[in-house]
């Protein structure tokens, strides 16, 4: 499957909004899929990703961009366990990316989230989010799911709960965590 993207694209990772024009990418999906009933899912390129650094201008914003990338470079067998996952409708338009913090050897692996603000409030969170639990119990080396949201951000919150994500007690960088465990 093809894509052609000359337009802007927006990526949000960790905390805000970004916007980044993407000049001329062509570039070939050739990586894993996740298809719900409205959205595909699927792992940012290197040509994505270094765009999405190339474009930041928050310091701290661009050297979370960067870390992924390098974690995706650095284990490229394991690239969608570190690489920023495009959140698409099903017609091409991007509405978010989520993103998993890599796979621990315990099993456990972290996933962040967000959705264009235009986008919010219409369940394409709940239904990215739920698509990529489904597909990261699909490998049996995962244990568990965790995620952390601001403690004033109830929608992400609700989001995780329904998706089956349970407070843990333990406050992360963003806030409160949350826990997902295998079935």
């Amino acid at each position: 499957m093809a894509d052609v993207c000359e337009a802007f694209c927006f990526f949000r990772v960790f905390s805000g909004l970004h916007k980044i024009r993407v000049y001329s990418c062509s570039f070939v999906v050739t990586q894993k899929m996740i298809e719900t009933q409205r959205l595909k899912l699927y792992p940012a390129t290197k040509e994505q990703m270094e765009a999405a650094i190339a474009s930041e201008h928050d310091d701290e914003l661009k050297k979370a961009y960067s870390e992924m990338l390098g974690y995706s470079l650095n284990h490229p067998d394991q690239w969608e366990w570190y690489a920023m996952w495009m959140i698409e409708l099903k017609n091409g338009t991007h509405v978010g990316d989520l993103c998993f913090k890599g796979l621990e050897p315990n099993g456990v692996a972290e996933i962040g989230y967000g959705i264009l603000e235009e986008y919010q409030g219409q369940g394409y969170a709940t239904e990215a989010v739920q698509a990529a639990v489904d597909w990261a119990f699909q490998h049996p080396d995962v244990t568990s799911l965790e995620a952390e949201t601001a403690p004033d951000n109830t929608a992400s919150k609700r989001v995780l709960e329904k998706c089956g994500f349970i407070a843990n007690g333990k406050i992360g960088e963003e806030g409160p965590r949350y826990t997902l465990n295998r079935q």
